[in-house]
């Protein structure tokens, strides 16, 4: 049974009309409004359960629920997004004037340490970029019946690895790619980013020559039926965040053993090194579709840090 069958109609329509407001008026990602949305029905079960509506919360209900997260062992990450969950829920609520004063204004949310990314190295993130030749645990070149199918996984598993390295798009905007988006002649690739935001991404040689291979090659064995989709799984539907995050880090338990390899990591690679390339700040936000410069500043710091490893491991006096 989930959360919610417990939750009468009345709070599942509240939750639902915030829902709504994040969706059509803030614009938030899928994913954050997913997210949101399970933190307040997370939220409404437990006041549920002590015979207590959404609209009747108070400040000490809201602390013994952030209490309660925390005795269940969740990150504080996650604890903080409920936070903010829960602030703009009842900010919202009361703007639209479904309730009378907000229980959350003085709710403290935890400090979050602020790690910086892992970054692999140029050397490490190519040969990554480059390890499909067949995919993990298929068939190879010499199983007649399965040759077809492992190279078309391979093809499509490189040029999934490629656009996440070679243009550092997110792994939801990777999955969510469609033909119509990939404009192989003016070497481009439109995808759609948080908030629904729109741009435009260059592909390098090495993803373009990726994703023709996959268009020309890989895509007719594996979608058949021509879906809009771009990339798709063994059965001809759209592949999603978790099969990408899947195929980054099959391949990077093979050839990074002991390291942990998401779709983030060569995210963060394609930014470092365009920083440490001498690339502008400001060109690298365009490029990653960062709403503030702020986000893309602390990819300066892992360069500030390789550059002291660096000076420690070379200079005679470090």
């Amino acid at each position: 049974m989930e959360p919610e069958d417990d939750l009468p109609p009345s709070e599942l329509a509240l939750v639902d009309a915030f829902v709504r407001h994040l969706e059509l008026e803030r614009r938030l990602s899928p994913n954050t409004v997913g997210a949101y949305r399970r933190d307040l029905i997370s939220l409404a079960t437990f006041l549920h359960r002590s015979g207590s509506p959404l609209a009747a919360a108070d400040h000490p209900q809201l602390r013994r629920f952030l209490a309660q997260q925390h005795t269940l062992g969740y990150a504080r990450a996650t604890i903080a997004r409920r936070v903010a969950a829960i602030r703009t829920f009842f900010r919202w609520a009361v703007a639209a004037g479904r309730l009378p004063a907000d229980p959350s204004l003085l709710l403290v949310s935890p400090k979050v340490v602020n790690r910086l990314p892992t970054v692999l190295r140029a050397a490490e993130a190519a040969a990554l970029a480059e390890a499909p030749t067949t995919a993990p645990g298929r068939p190879g070149p010499g199983d007649p019946a399965g040759a077809p199918i492992a190279e078309a996984l391979a093809l499509r598993d490189r040029a999934i690895l490629e656009l996440l390295y070679g243009c550092g798009l997110r792994v939801a905007e990777v999955a969510s790619l469609t033909v119509q988006g990939i404009d192989l002649i003016r070497g481009r690739v439109r995808v759609r980013g948080k908030g629904s935001k729109e741009r435009e991404v260059p592909l390098g040689d090495y993803a373009s020559d990726a994703l023709t291979a996959w268009v020309d090659r890989g895509r007719p064995v594996l979608a058949p039926e021509d879906p809009p989709a771009l990339f798709v799984n063994r059965r001809n539907r759209p592949i999603g965040t978790r099969d990408v995050a899947r195929i980054v880090g099959s391949y990077g338990e093979r050839l990074l053993p002991g390291r942990r390899v998401t779709p983030h990591t060569l995210r963060h690679s394609f930014a470092t090194h365009l920083l440490e390339g001498g690339a502008d700040i400001r060109a690298v936000q365009e490029l990653l579709g960062h709403a503030s410069v702020a986000t893309t500043q602390r990819y300066t710091h892992v360069s500030r840090a390789r550059l002291f490893e660096a000076y420690e491991r070379s200079h005679p006096r470090a």
